[in-house]
């Protein structure tokens, strides 16, 4: 297995998945990204063209240099994750992806564990927990499709 291959699809299916869901999220939680009333004020207004030029600026950087790194950190287990089937390695990357990057991650937000710890509780909304949630399952799920399906690797 090509190291430097798996880096690139792992990274290549990252942007295309926090992409697709990013977009599908922005679309139904407007009410969480814009307007001065949304429900995460200290996230970047995206109505806002200063705000939101900034998010386009830095969006792509930063997530190519997530995907570098998530899949750097997975290179020492690429032999393992080989030997799985299609499904098992949809499961472990949809799982990792969800459980690693959100819902268990050591930074508090107001949809993870973290946060319910630490976040006040005007900022623990169910509305928009629902939909953090939905746009994180969409992407794990895009994610391990795509690369999962990625036989090529495997």
């Amino acid at each position: 297995m090509n190291n430097l291959m798996f880096i690139f699809v792992f990274t290549l299916s990252h942007l295309i998945a926090y992409t697709v869901a990013g977009v599908i999220a922005l679309n139904i939680s407007q009410d969480i990204y814009e307007s001065r009333n949304r429900l995460c004020n200290f996230l970047r207004d995206m109505s806002d063209s200063e705000e939101s030029r900034h998010v386009k600026k830095y969006f792509f950087p930063a997530q190519l240099i997530r995907g570098v790194l998530m899949a750097s950190v997975l290179l020492p287990l690429i032999n393992t994750i080989s030997a799985f089937s299609f499904l098992e390695r949809f499961i472990f990357f949809a799982g990792l992806m969800f459980v690693f990057t959100h819902f268990a991650a050591v930074s508090p937000f107001i949809d993870n564990i973290e946060g319910f710890v630490y976040f006040k509780n005007k900022y623990l909304q169910k509305k928009a927990f629902l939909k953090f949630q939905l746009e994180m399952i969409l992407y794990s799920l895009l994610f391990a499709s795509l690369l999962s399906a990625s036989y090529f690797l495997f």
